[in-house]
């Protein structure tokens, strides 16, 4: 062999294999392992029957191997077969193997001949064999047979490319020596993975079945189409032979006699049979295994720390014992509160960086989406001045009234007041629904114990419940206050003096802070023509006067700046296609908005950032649209035939002055006490319930013991991972006492593989190699002296032609490709003939 004082490593290596396997982490840890890759009838059940020397392997027509067989030869002084599905179970008649492979792919696979990725480890003891891990793989198909999927081809060929595709597997590529080597599934596919040709042995079967007068002999040399790690020849038996049961014994002896007889392989009859397969097999994958040592041992020492504090927590675990119980309850309940706490007031740790939750949610909920609430619920223009001038005439009633009523700012205000009990109703719901979502949230740590957790969230819950009807009851009384008296001597109010002049205050502390810059930030304009570039993200910038959209962050090149006058905003409904969500700005003149488009639909990536846009665009005058029902409609068209006298619309310029004045008053305040009132009536009083009460609550609610039952997934964590540890453990010790002092054969130097780049056809045969596989040509008679350019039983630096004294023949072809053979030696040189 290639290293010795390795020999036991891969017997060790099987031993991680099994430890991995039971487990259930055997692909997960990539082992060292030897893929054998080809086409239907390769021949490559026949390589894995002659190195164990049994046949134990199912036959048959179409996909023979419908799930990857993991096979691992030991070398022993008895023989023996086992399965890893049948642990302890022994297979002295290899007959009863190959029913047992054939009935475990069945019962997986079905009858259908589909086919299945999940492997079946078998292990075989043998005194015939070398220690070798091989993975049989089903033959690459082109048409489906029988029932099988039509899909089959692709399917192989996921299934192959999945275990090769690892860089710790050797490659066995199977090719008949009957075909073409350059039209090799097997080669091609590992050309894809290995294009190097570091991990990629070639194998050429079937060198008996050769048309006559044709040899692989290039092919073998490794000098037709050369690959890095070189070519082994095997033969094996034919058809005939496996019916007749013809024992593999006796064909190993035919296999060497052949390659001893036969005069194009006699010279290297040392290097070619299933013999020196295994013994290449076995030095490429000792030495493979000690190249990925040390990444292996650090990928288990990587796993075992993951699992050291938690494997610590389990031991000695007693699931019944009543003090841990109490223990734990007591635990459970208090990380429960500081989860709540640090969710609602913020935390530095365990922070989510995917959403808003929490404190930073409700916060949302205050400050921007029951602000925007209350702006919806303002009424529209026209509809506001039609109230207060019907307001006006009905107080008067019969008389003309010289001065303007007082009672009819009382009566508009009280309705304006009243329709804020709506948005503040509904900010409660929403404030609700975030700390139901947040104890559930919170819950989560206590999902190994389900009666806990149920029984947790269920006495949170309901606790949030009765607050929020006192929190709605409060809620509603603030507004009952504020109908319940009008202060029109409130230092903010304007008064009837001041009433005419609020419209020129309001234009110019709108011109003093038209530079203000209300927000910034990434939107897509959805609404611009696929003729034109479809739908583009634009670095938006929204001031107190206008919106305006640059090329990126760095506002250097501006695209457009649109005025925000007489500009509203409405919801667009999402399209099927688009994962965005859509709102649209439009002109209430019916004017251009963008060019030639009346709307200027902009895109966000959630509906989060949608509310917060309209918020700050409300800040900047830019209202939503109202929703128009048929009873406004029709009051609509009443008032636009509604005229007034000019006496009767300055009282109503004056009232509704007045009304902006004390609503905005009002706006404010309860803007400022509903998150007072919330955080006092519910959040606050919630998180001390939660740290006074709730243990309580949990002691009263039912048996201790009942609520502290784990889950069966839970005592199936924890078993797992105790074995999981322990293999890792053992895994680790194994490698420890792995001794890597080798001697090592070092790699083959690179090889020209342009061949196998996806060109499929053969390159031209080299001057030095006048035959090659399948090409039909007639050589000499047999016994007849080999050809003037032929490389003779020492290979090919005997060859006096290549001697530079050595002088021309007559009869040589000119070359027609360089000759890829190597130099001659300097020291040795042959006299011309």
């Amino acid at each position: 062999m290639g290293n010795r004082g390795m020999e036991d490593l891969i017997p060790l290596v099987n031993k991680l294999q099994d430890a991995f396997s039971a487990i259930g982490q055997a692909c997960n840890l990539d082992l060292p392992q030897i893929a054998v890759v080809g086409g239907q009838s390769a021949g490559k059940s026949s390589v894995l029957e002659n190195f164990v020397g049994r046949d134990f392997l199912p036959r048959g027509s179409g996909i023979v191997t419908r799930r990857p067989l993991v096979l691992q030869l030991i070398s022993s002084t008895a023989e023996w077969a086992e399965f890893l599905h049948c642990k302890g179970k022994k297979f002295t008649d290899f007959d009863e193997v190959r029913q047992e492979i054939e009935a475990e792919t069945d019962r997986v696979t079905g009858a259908n001949k589909g086919i299945s990725p999940v492997p079946i480890n078998l292990r075989v003891y043998s005194p015939h064999v070398l220690n070798l891990t091989l993975i049989d793989l089903p033959g690459i198909t082109k048409v489906p047979v029988g029932d099988q999927p039509v899909d089959i081809e692709q399917q192989i060929r996921d299934m192959i490319m999945q275990f090769i595709s690892r860089e710790s597997c050797l490659i066995l590529a199977v090719t008949p020596a009957n075909t073409d080597l350059a039209n090799s599934d097997a080669l091609k596919l590992s050309k894809e993975v290995d294009p190097q040709g570091l991990r990629t042995i070639g194998v050429i079967t079937k060198l008996d079945l050769m048309d006559e007068g044709t040899d692989a002999r290039d092919v073998l040399e490794n000098k037709l189409l050369p690959l890095r790690r070189g070519y082994i020849g095997v033969v094996n038996r034919s058809q005939k032979d496996i019916d007749g049961r013809k024992d593999i014994k006796a064909a190993m002896e035919a296999e060497r006699k052949f390659f001893l007889s036969h005069p194009a392989y006699r010279h290297m009859a040392e290097k070619m049979g299933t013999p020196r397969l295994q013994r290449v097999l076995n030095e490429q994958l000792t030495n493979h295994i000690r190249d990925t040592l040390p990444a292996f041992r650090s990928k288990l020492q990587s796993q075992l720390l993951a699992l050291d504090k938690e494997a610590e927590e389990y031991r000695g675990y007693r699931p019944d014992d009543p003090s841990r119980k109490t223990k734990q309850l007591l635990q459970m309940v208090q990380q429960f509160s500081v989860d709540f706490e640090k969710r609602i007031e913020g935390s530095g740790d365990q922070v989510d960086t995917v959403e808003l939750s929490g404190g930073a949610k409700i916060n949302r909920i205050f400050h921007e989406r029951f602000p925007f609430e209350l702006v919806k619920m303002e009424c529209d223009e026209k509809e506001m001045r039609r109230e207060i001038s019907y307001a006006i005439k009905n107080i008067h009633g019969i008389r003309t009234g010289l001065f303007t009523p007082d009672m009819a700012f009382e009566a508009i205000v009280k309705k304006q007041v009243i329709k804020l009990k709506e948005p503040c109703v509904k900010c409660v719901d929403m404030v609700i629904q975030e700390l139901i979502n947040t104890v559930r949230q919170c819950s989560n740590k206590l999902e190994c114990f389900p009666m806990l957790r149920e029984e947790t969230e269920r006495i949170v819950t309901a606790h949030i419940r009765d607050r929020e009807s006192r929190a709605k009851d409060q809620v509603l009384l603030m507004i009952d206050i504020q109908l319940s008296y009008i202060n029109t001597n409130h230092e903010d109010f304007i008064g009837f003096a001041n009433a005419q002049q609020r419209s020129s205050q309001t234009n110019k502390s709108q011109s003093a802070a038209g530079n203000q810059v209300i927000r910034k930030g990434w939107l897509t304009i959805n609404n611009i023509s696929i003729m034109k570039g479809g739908a583009k993200e634009y670095w938006f910038v929204l001031t107190a006067e206008s919106l305006s959209w640059f090329k990126d962050d760095e506002e250097k090149e501006k695209k457009y700046m649109l005025p925000l006058d007489n500009l509203k905003v409405r919801d667009v409904e999402k399209s099927f296609m688009s994962s965005k969500h859509i709102f649209c700005i439009f002109n209430t003149e019916s004017r251009n908005v963008y060019k030639d488009n009346r709307t200027l639909e902009l895109a966000c990536d959630s509906q989060d950032d949608v509310d917060s846009w309209k918020s700050s665009l409300l800040r900047a005058g830019v209202y939503p649209e109202k929703t128009v029902t048929v009873e406004s409609e029709s009051s609509t068209s009443t008032s636009d035939n509604f005229s007034m006298d000019p006496q009767l619309e300055r009282k109503v310029e004056t009232i509704r002055n007045l009304v902006d004045s004390y609503m905005a008053i009002v706006n404010k305040c309860i803007r400022d006490l509903m998150p007072k009132a919330i955080m006092h009536l519910m959040i606050n009083n919630v998180k001390d319930f939660i740290n006074a009460e709730l243990l309580a609550q949990l002691y009263s609610a039912g048996d201790q013991n009942t609520l502290m039952d784990e889950s069966q997934e839970q005592a199936q964590r924890r078993d797992e991972v105790l074995r999981t540890h322990q293999a890792l453990k053992e895994a680790l010790a194994i490698i420890g006492d792995i001794s890597t002092t080798t001697f090592t054969t070092p790699m083959p130097p690179p090889v020209d593989t342009s061949w196998m780049g996806g060109n499929r056809r053969s390159p031209p045969p080299s001057p030095t190699a006048p035959r090659r596989m399948s090409s039909g040509q007639r050589p000499a008679p047999r016994g007849a002296p080999p050809p003037p350019n032929r490389p003779g039983p020492l290979g090919p630096f005997n060859n006096s032609a290549e001697s530079p004294q050595a002088p021309s023949r007559p009869n040589r072809a000119p070359p027609s490709i360089p000759s890829r053979r190597p130099p001659p030696s300097p020291t040795r040189q042959v006299p011309p003939s």
